[in-house]
């Protein structure tokens, strides 16, 4: 199987494409893990003081928008690699 994809991967006269592909792949798997852990520690805080949910919900926003904002630079990064 390694053989195979080593043998594959020798066959592709550049491997930018490929890389560039995996790179934005994993920033939206690491942009989804962290605003997914995000979301669950601002249930449980407001499960465990519902009184400062308000306080919660605006800070776990406002963390999901910074975690997207890196999402978006690192895919863009990742397509200019592409252009090139």
């Amino acid at each position: 199987m390694l053989a195979a994809v080593l043998s594959f991967l020798l066959q592709i006269t550049t491997i930018g494409p490929l890389g560039a592909g995996l790179g934005a792949g994993l920033v939206a798997l690491g942009a989804g893990l962290g605003i997914g852990k995000i979301g669950g520690a601002a249930a449980e805080g407001i499960a465990r003081q519902p009184e400062s949910a308000n306080d919660i919900r605006t800070t776990a926003i406002i963390i999901a928008v910074l975690i997207e904002g890196v999402a978006l630079f690192g895919a863009v990064i990742c397509f200019l690699a592409l252009s090139k």
